[in-house]
């Protein structure tokens, strides 16, 4: 079965369902011309049987001793003085004689052999001596066998072909809006513009829809990235020119700002810039390889871990307070690393929109991170997390798809919504994990 799935794989569908057909139609003729037929002989002989009781009643109410019907053969005999009634032709004295109705003394319905023809009789006695001895000629029995199975033969063709005739038209359906997707795909592969319009409600239209909605995102995405790609470029290149020309001229005992220990400083300032532009970069990609190494287990403290993070952002904004609402003995699962970087994101986005206040609250299997700031557009609420989308005060674009990925890669979800008054990011999870030992903790 597996072969025949895989050698009816390397066909076309219209190649599928021809071969398909040639196997029901062979399957069918060889049904017909053995179970079938066996069958159509015994309803056949049943239905001769009956025919033979119907008319010999008839024979016996009639009297009528003619032999000339185009059906049956009639005989009478007389069992007291061992002979026939009327006249037998010679044909069917060999039948007769293989009968022996001497030897019968009640009715009997029988049937064998002769010369090649089924011989069909039935015996009736009456009036005490009599014995009514009735055969049905073979070419009439021939004749309702040909017709029967002819029939059914028919029939079964013509249901057959009324279900090749549906079932072509049902695979020429799914064969044009495949070749219409295939078609769509070839272009956008080649770079040209093309629709897709496939009006289906089945499976069939969902994957239509789903590649036209697939290449609207690569193409938003692609516009994103260009423009990405421009603005990084153009952020690059002002530190990279600031950090040359100011090289170039101390080099030459110039200090374009002031005294040599300020040009150097603007040096260092730029060439900070110029490392966290990277290091951003660099980690999105990195965490693309990121994997669970310990499934199941909470394993990080993640109290010290805020911690850390609030005190290398708290410098940002020196107007900023912070509030922190911190439970003892709060484990998540994961690395540390890549949390603190969730953390270090979640809150140096919360210091760059905040007017006043941030506040980050960590819980069990919850960490919040507020800030008192604008609300978020609502055409942006539902990108907040994608690659390359910056707010009004982004920078890349990249820090809220590094916290995703992070919290998908350990089993988090994470969420961004307006408050009454300002903005609130959510990770948490409704996984259960097994709770830490002193073993399995980790200390950071």
């Amino acid at each position: 079965m597996k072969r025949l799935k895989i050698w009816l794989s390397n066909f076309t569908l219209i190649q599928q369902f021809l071969t398909i057909v040639f196997f029901t139609v062979a399957f069918l003729v060889f049904f017909v011309f053995t179970y079938l037929n066996d069958s159509i002989d015994a309803f056949v002989d049943n239905q001769m049987f009956n025919y033979l009781h119907r008319e010999q009643q008839d024979f016996i109410e009639n009297r009528n001793l003619d032999n000339d019907s185009s059906s049956i053969m009639n005989f009478v005999y007389n069992r007291t003085n061992r002979n026939y009634l009327n006249e037998i032709k010679e044909e069917y004295e060999p039948i007769l004689i293989r009968i022996a109705p001497e030897q019968i003394t009640g009715r009997l319905d029988n049937s064998f052999v002769y010369k090649d023809n089924k011989i069909i009789y039935s015996i009736m006695p009456f009036d005490n001596d009599y014995l009514l001895i009735s055969i049905i000629k073979n070419d009439y029995r021939n004749e309702f066998r040909d017709a029967l199975l002819s029939g059914v033969v028919n029939i079964t063709f013509y249901i057959l072909g009324g279900l090749i005739a549906l079932i072509l038209m049902w695979v020429v359906s799914l064969i044009r809006p495949l070749n219409l997707i295939k078609s769509y795909i070839n272009k956008i592969r080649a770079g040209d513009k093309e629709e897709l319009e496939i009006n289906r409600n089945d499976e069939i239209g969902e994957v239509a829809e789903a590649i036209v909605s697939m290449n609207n995102e690569l193409e938003e995405q692609k516009h994103i990235r260009d423009e990405m790609i421009q603005n990084i470029s153009h952020d690059l290149k002002t530190p990279i020119a600031t950090i040359k020309s100011y090289s170039e001229s101390i080099k030459d005992g110039v200090y374009p700002y002031g005294t040599l220990e300020q040009s150097v400083d603007v040096i260092s300032e730029n060439a900070e810039r110029l490392e966290k532009k990277v290091y951003s970069l660099i980690t999105y990609n990195k965490l693309g390889y990121l994997s669970d190494s310990e499934p199941g287990i909470l394993n990080l403290e993640m109290g010290p871990v805020v911690e850390k993070a609030i005190l290398g952002c708290s410098v940002l904004r020196n107007d900023i307070s912070i509030a922190t609402d911190i439970e003892e003995k709060v484990y998540f699962h994961g690395e540390e690393e890549p949390w603190r970087v969730v953390v270090e994101n979640l809150l140096d986005n919360a210091l760059r929109y905040a007017s006043r206040t941030v506040k980050i609250s960590l819980s069990n299997n919850l960490l919040e991170v507020y800030n008192d700031g604008q609300a978020i557009e609502q055409d942006r609420l539902d990108k907040l997390f994608k690659p390359y989308e910056k707010g009004t005060k982004g920078k890349f674009g990249l820090g809220l798809s590094i916290v995703k990925k992070v919290c998908e890669t350990y089993g988090y979800t994470v969420t961004g919504e307006n408050m009454p008054e300002g903005v609130i990011f959510r990770v948490f999870t409704d996984k259960k994990f097994k709770k830490p030992t002193k073993n399995k903790a980790k200390k950071v």
